[in-house]
């Protein structure tokens, strides 16, 4: 994960924005007028929508992103582009159309129940003139970009001669083109790197009933040829992701809690992306965007995620490698502030862990029991020679992170350098603060920024001192 953090990859999506419109309100009476619900409008908000979705994802994740497509010379035109300059999105790849209305989809939402959409857009196809103009910008800057992403909502921008000549364009110039599609007819997509169909999109594109392994190969076989695309892709739902690049694939996703699987197809493609545009394989990258989709469903309504959020998933399911738990100052700040708007307790200790043994397992175990999130403050080497002499620590502070990261309790491990974690745990301000049961009646660095102490006993003749002693009072 933290080669991906340290990526800042220039992606380009080419597709249908839209503004996401909503009315947010009460409904306690039926109009005097007609038999229609009266909502007493509270709150109005607006967010991109439709390939702006895409975006949003890939700004969260931490991409550079520039744009292409066809707004109206119209008030919501004009919105729109402040909304994508004002995220740090480069328009230059914007083009105005006369007489074409920009898409809002507007939804009024009472008790957070949707009652009413109402939509004002043009779904004909862009003229030729806003084509060349899309091509013309996107040829200028094409050298500044890892991939292009094309997000087609089926509203008119991605039309034929527009798919072709980007994907065109983009192989001569060595640029991986992935789209999510829109309609039964992929003809328009051929020579792309990869498409990102669902299940149900696929069959109707194929015309196979995909209903198991077989005729989900036979589907992506159908694709892949007919298509000429690099990598043949399905996305299918709960049971995660199906590639094929020289055979069939399959990676599965785990999501704890499904709340809403709104744009979670966007998620999918801006995660691959991303992680394509960092020198992932296709099959780190798959496997990279389901653990981001497992995030995003597990959210009410279109959602983003990020890097942290997606390694807190990948951590809570085991699968991560230890280095990742590992976490500088500014790290677990971001992360802790994520687990506190999601109601979890934060849990921290602090000590030396020089030789690692029983004692410590469980007395970390049993601090992990007071919360969600267990933190471990780990002193430096030159705090652990400071504290217990010039022969000590025996284990520099790299090893003992990774051991500690191992531990099933321990969630992360956040090294300090001064001989207290009085900073640390300000920053993180835990919900539980853990020491030894030998701070009975001693005052506890830290306590005032906890809302809770807990005074955990140390098992009885472990600890590194002894086990040292005994190496050293031992015979060969």
């Amino acid at each position: 994960m933290q080669d991906l953090r340290e990526s800042r990859p220039n992606i380009l999506v080419v597709g249908d924005l839209m503004i996401d419109h909503y009315l947010w309100g009460s409904c306690n009476r039926i109009s005097p007028e007609a038999p229609v619900q009266v909502v007493d409008v509270a709150k109005e908000t607006t967010v991109l929508g439709g390939a702006g979705n895409v975006i949003n994802n890939l700004i969260s994740l931490g991409a550079s992103v520039s744009v292409a497509g066809v707004l109206g010379n119209d008030d919501n035109g004009k919105e729109l582009s402040m909304m994508l300059k004002s995220i740090g999105v480069k328009t230059e790849g914007l083009v105005t159309q006369k007489n074409r209305k920009t898409s809002k989809k507007s939804r009024i939402i009472a008790s957070n129940q949707q009652i009413l959409r109402y939509d004002k857009e043009s779904k004909e196809d862009i003229d030729e003139n806003s084509v060349e103009k899309i091509i013309k910008a996107v040829s200028k800057d094409l050298f500044l970009y890892d991939l292009i992403v094309i997000s087609d909502y089926g509203k008119g921008v991605v039309r034929d001669s527009l798919a072709q000549a980007l994907i065109k364009l983009a192989k001569e110039n060595g640029k991986k083109v992935l789209v999510d599609p829109k309609g039964s007819d992929y003809s328009k997509y051929s020579g792309a790197h990869l498409l990102t169909p669902n299940k149900k999109e696929a069959i109707e594109a194929t015309g196979i009933n995909i209903k198991d392994d077989e005729s989900l190969e036979c589907a992506l076989l159908q694709l892949k040829e007919e298509c000429a695309l690099d990598i043949s892709m399905i996305t299918l739902s709960e049971d995660g992701i199906a590639i094929h690049d020289r055979e069939v694939e399959k990676y599965p996703t785990v999501a704890k809690e499904v709340f809403d699987v709104t744009g979670a197809g966007d998620t999918v493609i801006a995660s691959i992306a991303y992680a394509l545009s960092s020198g992932k394989t296709m099959g780190e990258s798959v496997t990279f965007a389901n653990s981001a989709a497992a995030v995003v469903v597990g959210k009410i309504g279109s959602a983003t995620v990020t890097l942290d959020e997606i390694e807190v998933y990948e951590s809570s399911l085991h699968k991560s490698t230890s280095d990742v738990h590992i976490k500088t100052f500014d790290q677990i700040d971001s992360i802790v502030k994520h687990a506190k708007e999601n109601n979890k307790r934060v849990v921290f200790t602090n000590g030396c862990f020089d030789i690692l043994h029983v004692g410590h397992v469980k007395y970390l175990q049993e601090a992990k029991s007071y919360g969600d999130i267990l933190i471990v403050g780990l002193n430096s080497d030159e705090s652990v020679s400071r504290l217990k002499g010039p022969t000590r620590p025996v284990n520099i502070a790299e090893d003992r992170a990774y051991l500690l990261a191992a531990l099933e309790a321990v969630d992360y491990v956040v090294p300090f350098e001064s001989d207290t974690p009085h900073d640390l745990i300000k920053l993180i301000a835990p919900y539980t603060l853990v020491k030894g049961g030998d701070y009975e009646g001693k005052a506890v660095v830290g306590t005032e920024f906890a809302d809770e102490l807990k005074l955990v006993d140390f098992v009885d003749g472990k600890s590194t001192t002894k086990t040292i002693e005994r190496i050293q009072g031992s015979t060969c």
